[in-house]
């Protein structure tokens, strides 16, 4: 069979696979309801900014078209220094076309799939980072909690450059991935860019099965209650409420309040972003603000449209709640704060999220292969946009180190010089039992000072909330008496 026939035979059906995966209106989405939007001028502002590329990118393919490409193949079977078979040619193709979209879409061939169904039930194999590409190299998302990466202290912003010698430039995103996996036990070397440092740092880790905990949850001091999301897996909407229950049954006085850390959080499944939310929200007493919104997007196609309500009952029953975020906080995490936020149900503490605000759909293509692509983008209840610009705290707080000493000098760091520390002092020489901060929390603020610091933010909350309950006043009440003889006199 003529090769160009076969070529321009190959390289129509694909483009009728695309034209019915991004035009056509029988293309397979997720099952969603209508959504009533609100009237939001950002939204639409957003969405129109790309119209002019939008004109040029649709037009359709010319035979000068096809012939280019058709061309290109013939040119790389008969004069490439290696020989390359029609198949490999064409999956390159595809995987060109759609990573050249944005940075979340992707070809997903039978490995990469396999491995998107593994992440998404709890376990796979790797050093546990989180990657996302940017100029050219990886850019870390996230280290995942309690794995080899996040031992070693690589970082969320950090660039991986090299991975076992190897230029990450060199690879396709896909390649490094898979090389950055292997056997449990097996060394790696990670090249990597840290913004501040002056030249590259290299890791040495090991590799080992990673098993993700979604949920971790203990106590902190006085009734203060600590909850973190790694990642938002099937049954970590489950788990929440099992933490918390656990929680209350140790404090049957009730929990002062919590702090939810999504810190490093990279993300996850939709549907569990909205269950997490829905725990902390009371859909009976919101007073239809936002529509009850929990989380809403807005694509080309009307099957992307995507709109989640509050339909729960805050189990805290409205304790105070303080969120910490960071730039490792990412897509289902920065949901999850939005939504919060805007109905004012927790104060958001830390840094400004990664920004990552697009849904993508996985569209099957056979039984082995498919296409991620971004089919919409994520809005907050009040219609903000998430893509690009992240959550903004709150209240912000770096991720300061308080240097560790043998005296009380520490402390300065953390909360202003007292007179009893003052050399040749008068008076007593040990600390009075009323200093705000003890041991335990100089210990946090060496180990976590980002945490340290929203404990001391949720104190003041549950003191402010205390103290305003105390002072309402309270309006009393006629008696039956009452009521019936000014109705006489009147």
């Amino acid at each position: 069979m003529n090769i160009r026939y076969l070529l321009l035979v190959s390289f129509t059906a694909f483009a009728l696979l695309y034209y019915q995966q991004n035009y056509a209106n029988t293309q397979p989405t997720p099952t969603a309801a209508p959504v009533t939007q609100p009237n939001n001028n950002k939204t639409t502002t957003f969405l129109e900014q790309d119209k002019d590329k939008d004109k040029n990118t649709t037009e359709a393919a010319s035979d000068e078209d096809v012939n280019r490409f058709t061309n290109t193949i013939a040119l790389i079977k008969d004069f490439y220094v290696k020989s390359v078979g029609e198949k490999n040619l064409l999956d390159d193709a595809i995987r060109g076309m759609v990573a050249g979209l944005d940075p979340h879409s992707e070809y997903l061939d039978k490995e990469a799939y396999k491995t998107l169904l593994m992440t998404t039930s709890g376990a796979f194999g790797g050093v546990g980072i989180e990657v996302t590409p940017e100029y050219g190299i990886l850019k870390i998302v996230t280290p995942i909690d309690d794995t080899p990466a996040a031992k070693a202290k690589i970082k969320a912003g950090d660039y991986i450059v090299a991975v076992d010698g190897k230029l990450v430039s060199e690879m396709t995103l896909q390649d490094a991935v898979e090389k950055m996996r292997g056997k449990a036990g097996s060394p790696i070397t990670l090249t990597i860019l840290r913004k501040g440092e002056k030249a590259p740092l290299v890791f040495k880790l090991k590799r080992e099965i990673i098993h993700i905990a979604s949920i971790k949850s203990k106590m902190l001091d006085n009734n203060f209650g600590y909850i973190r999301i790694s990642q938002f897996q099937e049954p970590t909407g489950k788990l929440l409420q099992e933490a918390i229950q656990s929680l209350q049954a140790k404090n049957p006085g009730g929990l002062k309040g919590i702090i939810l850390d999504l810190r490093n959080n990279p993300g996850g499944l939709l549907e569990t972003a909205v269950q997490v939310t829905n725990v902390f929200l009371d859909s009976q007493n919101m007073t239809h603000k936002f529509n009850n919104t929990i989380v809403y997007t807005e694509g080309r196609l009307p099957e992307a449209q995507y709109h989640a309500k509050a339909t729960g009952k805050d189990m805290l029953h409205g304790a105070p709640i303080v969120v910490l975020i960071n730039g490792g906080s990412a897509s289902a995490s920065e949901i999850v704060a939005g939504a919060l936020q805007d109905y004012g149900r927790a104060l958001i503490v830390g840094a400004t999220s990664f920004g990552k605000g697009s849904v993508q759909t996985v569209i099957p293509l056979d039984k082995t292969r498919a296409l991620k692509l971004t089919t919409a983008l994520y809005h907050t209840p009040s219609g903000r946009i998430i893509q690009n610009i992240g959550i903004v705290p709150d209240v912000q707080i770096d991720d300061l180190t308080v240097v560790k000493n043998k005296t009380d000098e520490d402390l300065a760091m953390i909360e202003p010089i007292k007179e009893y520390q003052l050399k040749n002092h008068i008076g007593k020489t040990e600390a009075p039992n009323s200093l705000i901060l003890n041991r335990e929390d100089l210990l946090l603020a060496q180990t976590d000072f980002q945490l340290f610091e929203a404990l001391k933010i949720l104190r003041t909350i549950y003191m402010l909330d205390t103290v305003s309950a105390k002072n309402k006043p309270i309006i009393a009440q006629p008696t039956p008496a009452a009521t019936t003889a000014s109705a006489v006199t009147h």
